[in-house]
């Protein structure tokens, strides 16, 4: 679990949120992004983001196969990570799973080294001109680097 604690109203946002199965990945897909991944905390890896979603609720109105059809079909989310692999780690955590009154629905944390981060801005772009992104209600970006 990734997560901080916050005292209630205090206005700060606590992020927590759990690994889970992947929801939008076909086996093939998933054999893919295992050969060529790699994982988090490598010692070269001195630049981190973490980036907090929350997805509109016509989002979560659509059924799982509606969801897949704009996250691969529509929106090709796998084969843009793809072009970013293994020098761009990424971990997903789900909020939702924790209750709707979340904050974010997911938190998402990408480590790459520092000659990679005009790549990142690069995936970050094409993420963010897909159809998926118009389903974005709130994101924030935290970079930190060692």
């Amino acid at each position: 679990m990734l997560g901080t604690e916050a005292a209630p109203g205090s206005g700060t946002w606590a992020l927590r949120g759990i690994t889970s199965n992947e929801r939008y990945v076909e086996r093939a897909e998933k054999t893919q992004l295992l050969a060529v991944q790699e994982g988090l905390s490598r010692p070269q890896a001195r630049c981190a983001a973490l980036i907090p979603i929350r997805k509109t609720a016509a989002w979560w109105a659509l059924t799982q196969d509606e969801r897949r059809a704009v996250f691969e079909a529509q929106s090709h989310h796998t084969e843009i990570g793809l072009r970013y692999l293994p020098a761009i780690a990424r971990r997903l955590h789900h909020c939702r799973d924790l209750g709707e009154a979340e904050p974010f629905d997911f938190l998402t944390w990408f480590e790459f080294a520092p000659e990679h981060t005009s790549a990142f801005d690069d995936l970050l772009a094409a993420l963010r001109a897909s159809p998926e992104w118009a389903y974005v209600d709130r994101e924030v970006e935290v970079r930190l680097s060692r």
